[in-house]
């Protein structure tokens, strides 16, 4: 049987078409495999560091904290009694019960007006009375002892 010269470069067209595909679908994967992936990100190492301790707080600051907090719960004490027992916890920070407390009532170049001064259970008892706290502590000394010495004051 006679082929046809047609039919037999139909199968020989096909067979090359088939070749020419495989043949450039293995060069693209050469390609690939020559080229060099492109380098991932370089990703930084961020070593997290303990944050520093706080710095000690002095004597000062701590006594002033407290006494804040007690200034604060003898103004919104419930009863009497309870702005007594705190007004006595207070006290006890104190040298004694005639430490001066000096409110700041205006500054101009470093030079300080101050209201009349008067002492701690005074202010203590002032404080229970009007229920207001308008004050906050600017400056505290203490003694040899660690107890406060003179307190001063100013307008919140």
């Amino acid at each position: 049987m006679k082929q046809s010269m047609f039919a037999f470069s139909l199968k020989k067209t096909l067979f090359l078409a088939l070749f020419a595909m495989l043949a450039m679908g293995a060069c693209k994967s050469k390609k690939k495999a020559v080229q060099p992936a492109p380098a991932p990100a370089q990703q930084e190492v961020v070593t997290q560091q303990a944050p520093p301790p706080p710095p000690a707080r002095s004597a000062e600051e701590i006594a002033a904290e407290k006494l804040e907090n007690y200034f604060r719960s003898v103004a919104t004490a419930g009863n009497v009694n309870a702005a007594n027992q705190s007004i006595q916890e207070t006290l006890a920070m104190f040298s004694n019960q005639e430490t001066p407390v000096l409110i700041v009532i205006h500054e101009e170049n470093g030079i300080k007006d101050y209201d009349e001064p008067t002492t701690i259970k005074k202010y203590l008892e002032y404080l229970k009375d009007t229920k207001k706290n308008l004050n906050y502590i600017s400056d505290i000394r203490m003694d040899a002892n660690g107890k406060v010495s003179e307190l001063e004051l100013r307008r919140k």
